[in-house]
């Protein structure tokens, strides 16, 4: 949950006849795109190898809904697998003897995820097809005649880890999860089990589970907070690799041995290692880190140590990578805030790099678009606040530009250096954007990470409202005509703020945001159990006295201090953020006969994957701040 959706955003200011005293750049006028030309481009995501390394697997939107398609590793034209209209399909993983595939879908956003598999001839079977349980593909075992998943098929509120036989597609319990336990590894010989316990959104606890001798062995005693996070088991199954951050600021990687508990530090920097994984056979080690907004991969020869030179690319950054059963080949991921993510295929002994996707529209000219810069500036106590700033080509300190604080979902996300279609957009159309780190934010230490606990919508909000400054001192951004927009947890920052500082920001932009915090804790899915009682640390227990704190920070209860124009954006099948947070805020601002404008997708949840929704929903956004933030038109909005 505090992970939550990563909407960036971007864009400030500068243009005149002569160059910007902030970026030494002349100003310039580029061309504007419409809301249709952005969402022209593509999103690819997954990249499972296909049996013969011939081919990948990809989830793509290019019909418009998230599909599969296959991908010659030679850069050949794509063969479109699977036909929805309806729902989004994403890809899981081709078979590893045929071409057989598997996919995830939900229903119309619901979060109740199925597994599917569709066979040579086409025909499709759901794999677990029980109505109410929500279903996760784990991994492939080592022989590759089964694989793993974890479902709560059995009891809503927890997940249990299953086994199944690609023969009989019989799904086996092997794990029975009655305390609230999270698998996060399991062994190559299925033996051991690495699990974790939350006992706050900055603690949790490490198990090993020895599914031979029924033992559960707590491996993570400590004092004060740390998190735990299993990675991968070696093949020798002597070792359990995971990330901590034990006695340290940031995440780094360790070996346990099993037999005799003995920890060895493994890789740190000053930023958090966010993932690691060896290769199929153990010739390479990968390992993302996340530095200050953008990941940067290590690619480590297992025999001698040393880093595997990687392409460099000047529109972006490596964001991941897949490396091949035969180790031969590796699949890159990357993408920058000017440019939606892309593939290459990367053949590791020729070095030959060849370019399979091309995502960003052809007609829009990237020059156009504008890169993010990690910012910081101070807060009200004087506290480092990391954002990332788009400055629209066009600004000028002789004619200024609006600018939107933008506030990440979470709490607990990031705002980072990746590319939004939405940001650009608006970039595009001389919307200046900060993009907000505000404290709890992950990716900058523990420490500032547990800053905003039970202080939600006042010390986290007190950071973007100082966000303001920052946008000031740029020189071309006009103050009058500065607006807050977020999404998720950052929806419930932009009501906070016209609810708590009406008079703050101009206008407020909230995607399904979170408006009463006492219907929200209290209405959470089953399957958080979990994580509910680190929820409730953070947040508050809507169960116990904190219901008063819950309320205080729940704006529904203050709508009536609402002054300033909001437009609020929702799906109806959201179980996070209910369709009811949305309704009753719109109808109680709409009281104080303040212009609202609502636009709600009755086939998406948390989040929107359409694109014919996404066109509708951005496109208006732009309107109703050129309404009320430029004031290019009189017109009020409904």
């Amino acid at each position: 949950m505090r992970q939550t959706i990563y909407i960036l955003l971007s864009l400030l200011i500068f243009s005149c006849n002569q160059p910007s005293k902030k970026t030494g750049k002349e100003p310039r006028t580029v061309q504007k795109y419409t809301i249709e030309q952005f969402y022209k481009n593509i999103d690819i995501y997954g990249g499972s190898f296909s049996y013969d390394e011939s081919r990948l697997l990809f989830t793509s939107n290019e019909t418009g809904i998230f599909n599969l398609f296959s991908y010659p590793v030679d850069g050949s034209e794509p063969q479109q697998l699977t036909f929805s209209a309806n729902e989004s399909y994403f890809a899981i993983s081709y078979f590893p003897d045929d071409n057989r595939f598997m996919y995830s879908a939900d229903m119309g956003g619901n979060e109740i995820d199925h597994i599917y598999l569709v066979n040579l001839d086409g025909s499709k079977i759901d794999l677990t097809p029980w109505e109410e349980a929500k279903s996760n593909f784990f991994g492939w075992s080592r022989d590759e005649k089964s694989f793993f998943f974890i479902s709560n098929k059995r009891n809503p509120r927890f997940f249990d880890l299953y086994e199944m036989d690609i023969e009989t597609f019989e799904p086996k319990l092997i794990y029975q999860n009655d305390e609230g336990l999270d698998v996060g590894a399991i062994s190559e010989d299925k033996r051991y089990l690495a699990l974790t316990k939350s006992i706050t959104t900055s603690n949790n606890e490490m198990y090993l589970y020895d599914r031979e001798s029924g033992d559960l062995e707590h491996i993570s005693e400590h004092e004060g907070d740390a998190e735990y996070n299993p990675q991968f088991f070696d093949l020798s199954n002597e070792h359990l690799f995971f990330k901590t951050n034990e006695n340290s600021e940031f995440q780094y990687l360790v070996k346990m041995n099993l037999e005799t508990g003995e920890r060895e530090k493994v890789w740190s920097t000053n930023w958090d290692v966010w993932y690691a994984y060896n290769s199929f056979n153990e010739k390479y080690r990968v390992i993302g880190v996340n530095e200050d907004g953008r990941t940067i991969v290590n690619v480590v020869d297992l025999a001698t140590g040393d880093n595997i030179p990687l392409p460099d690319f000047e529109d972006g950054d490596i964001k991941s990578v897949s490396i091949s059963r035969s180790e031969d080949l590796m699949l890159l991921t990357v993408g920058g805030s000017t440019s939606p993510n892309n593939k290459f295929l990367y053949e590791f002994d020729t070095k030959k790099l060849t370019q399979l996707t091309h995502t960003l529209n052809p007609e829009i000219d990237p020059n156009d678009l504008v890169p993010g810069k990690v910012v910081r500036y101070k807060s009200f106590d004087g506290l480092d606040i990391p954002a990332i700033y788009y400055q629209p080509h066009s600004a000028t300190q002789r004619e200024k530009v609006p600018a939107l604080v933008w506030v990440h979902g979470g709490p607990g996300g990031q705002s980072r250096l990746s590319y939004f279609a939405l940001i650009q957009y608006l970039v595009n159309h001389d919307y200046a954007i900060l993009a907000v780190n505000n404290r709890g934010s992950s990716g900058y230490g523990k420490t500032f990470y547990k800053m905003d606990d039970r202080k939600h919508g006042d010390e986290d909000l007190k950071d973007c409202i100082y966000g303001k400054e920052f946008l000031s001192s740029t020189g071309v951004v006009n103050t009058d005509e500065i607006g807050i927009i977020g999404g998720s947890y950052g929806g419930y920052m932009v009501m906070a703020a016209l609810t708590f500082t009406p008079d703050e920001f101009a206008a407020g932009v909230n995607l399904f945001g979170v408006t009463n915090w006492l219907r929200t804790t209290r209405s959470i899915p089953p399957y958080w159990e979990s994580f509910k009682k680190a929820l409730y640390d953070e947040m508050g227990d809507p169960y116990t006295e904190d219901s008063i704190m819950l309320y205080k920070k729940s704006p529904l209860f203050f709508a009536q201090n609402v002054t300033k124009p909001l437009m609020v954006l929702q799906g109806a099948n959201d179980p996070r953020v209910l369709q009811v947070e949305s309704d009753e805020i719109v109808k109680a601002v709409r009281n104080n006969g303040v212009p609202v404008e609502y636009v709600l997708f009755d086939d998406e949840g948390h989040g929107f994957v359409k694109k014919e929704n996404e066109i509708e929903g951005y496109g208006k956004i732009l309107k109703f701040l050129d309404t009320y933030l430029k004031g290019e038109s009189d017109e009020n909005t409904e």
